[in-house]
């Protein structure tokens, strides 16, 4: 996926329905996603991941939200035991066409995960956090707590660590995955600590706009927040601005 783009980040107000994320994955920005990441790319994430997670073949592991089911149906290729959630019927269709081995796809809010000390691993990757008000991601937080069994990891990765963030984003990114071409508008509001996103997809002349907004947290807020859900935080990699991605070991307590 080919990425280009022109200035910093603008500091002012769009608006975007809380619930934007109920009804953005479906259509174009789906078929978009589901072509971004070369196969390549997903398989050296499952191998980092299965050393993040400190697990090996057979073990229980959840993917949430797992979007089109990209990491979960490689980490099933190596033989775990999957459970992806996602919200999306579109991208639980693209997993379930595409996967070549048993994976339970579950279509709920990533809120609602009633599997009690369940899972041996759980993991949330790329821009899958902070879609929800500090209320909702307290929840997700704590809900992915109650699946996971003693001692059990959580892997949330995440570009939306503030320190991280504002140094990087550029106003207008545009980028190219198969036949889609995606230009995105950030705009960065303080007083709520949202990253704010306008997407306009284009393909065989089709041009369509959506809306969507991400919760950004300061790096010790986001880790306080991880450490009220019940988990002991470390990091993947010792922490420098320079990194466009922050990956947070979470433990069960």
């Amino acid at each position: 996926m080919s990425a280009r783009a022109d200035q910093r980040v603008e500091i002012y107000e769009m608006n975007v329905q809380s619930n934007w994320w109920e009804t953005f994955f479906t259509g174009v920005a789906v078929d978009m996603w589901v072509q971004a990441v070369p196969e390549e790319h997903t398989r050296q994430e499952a191998e980092r991941l299965e050393t993040l997670l400190a697990v090996r073949p057979g073990a229980e592991v959840l993917d949430v939200p797992c979007g089109a089911g990209r990491l979960a149906s490689v980490l099933a290729e190596r033989g775990y035991r999957m459970t992806g959630v996602d919200w999306s019927p579109d991208c639980l269709r693209h997993a379930r066409a595409n996967a070549s081995h048993q994976i339970q796809w579950e279509q709920r809010d990533m809120r609602d995960l009633p599997w009690a000390g369940r899972f041996d691993a759980a993991f949330c990757l790329g821009n899958s956090f902070g879609y929800l008000d500090d209320e909702g991601n307290h929840a997700f937080l704590r809900a992915v707590r109650e699946t996971l069994k003693p001692g059990a990891r959580f892997v949330l990765e995440t570009p939306m660590v503030l320190e991280n963030l504002l140094p990087h984003i550029k106003a207008r990114p545009w980028w190219k995955a198969g036949d889609v071409y995606l230009l995105v508008e950030n705009q960065y509001e303080p007083g709520s600590g949202r990253l704010n996103i306008e997407y306009t997809f284009a393909r065989n002349g089709h041009i369509e706009t959506r809306r969507g907004s991400h919760r950004a947290y300061p790096y010790r807020e986001l880790v306080a927040l991880l450490e009220s859900s019940g988990f002991i935080v470390e990091l993947a990699e010792p922490w420098t601005p320079d990194a466009h991605m922050v990956t947070f070991i979470a433990r069960v307590m």
